[in-house]
């Protein structure tokens, strides 16, 4: 099974339990790369199409590559409707673009998967020239006493846990590697989330490595969910302490 099949199955709790991105991200994107109704943008890795979906309501032409057919599938179902949106089957590393065509590639949630360096030259190859790639997270805030607990029971009944965004975060020598002369831009932009308990077991779920129902792990998994929302929850409201991760710049 290759990294593709990591999230079918979970296209539907993806779709419904993971957020969106902080406008002050969406605008900086804008502003920074100087977009307009004319340009495309290719979000690649895109999903359920969550970064998508606010690219097309900025009159963005969005064409979105997503190998997993679940995720395609579902984000093709919510977005079909806008006249600038694309979807293509096709892998980070291997696209069907053609060269020089693309004014930003944007990453959501996703470069984690890829192979760095096939990447960074297929980005060279669909890029217009000086044209930028942006990678996107929405993190948990790590030094927050509530994450930590979190991902203490997550990696208690998730075997395949290895940090959130697969510890992306940890490894700053990734980007320097990636980006042309070593050279980006870093920004965080502050984006605390609100949970019920539903959407807090939710996004949880909504993990690659999170257990599905049929395993045996899943009970103990979303009791623990439950104890840790009973403790640091308010008025039926939890606070996620959340920080969206931006790099950018060229390859």
């Amino acid at each position: 099974m290759g990294t593709k099949d990591n999230f079918t199955g979970k296209a539907a709790i993806y779709s419904e339990y993971r957020s969106n991105y902080p406008m002050t991200y969406i605008n900086y994107l804008i502003q920074s790369n100087s977009l307009s109704p004319d340009h495309t943008v290719a979000d690649i890795g895109s999903g359920t199409g969550i970064l998508t979906k606010q690219l097309l309501d900025q009159d963005l032409k969005v064409i979105a590559i997503e190998p997993n057919e679940d995720m395609r599938s579902t984000a093709e179902k919510e977005l079909n409707h806008y006249a600038k949106f694309t979807s293509i089957n096709g892998a980070a590393e291997h696209t069907p673009l053609q060269g020089q065509s693309i004014d930003l590639i944007t990453v959501a949630q996703a470069f984690h998967w890829f192979d760095k360096e096939q990447f960074k030259l297929e980005c060279q190859r669909i890029l217009k020239p000086d044209a930028n790639v942006a990678l996107v997270w929405n993190s948990r805030d790590a030094s927050s006493k509530l994450v930590i607990e979190n991902a203490a029971i997550c990696q208690k009944y998730c075997p395949a846990f290895k940090g959130f965004s697969g510890g992306i975060d940890k490894t700053p020598d990734v980007y320097e590697q990636f980006f042309r002369n070593g050279r980006y831009e870093f920004k965080v932009f502050e984006y605390h989330l609100e949970f019920d308990l539903d959407h807090f077991i939710g996004r949880n779920l909504s993990g690659s490595y999170a257990p599905k129902e049929t395993d045996e792990q899943y009970e103990p998994f979303i009791q623990s969910l439950s104890e840790l929302y009973a403790k640091y929850s308010k008025n039926d409201v939890l606070i996620m302490p959340n920080l969206t991760r931006s790099y950018m710049g060229n390859v």
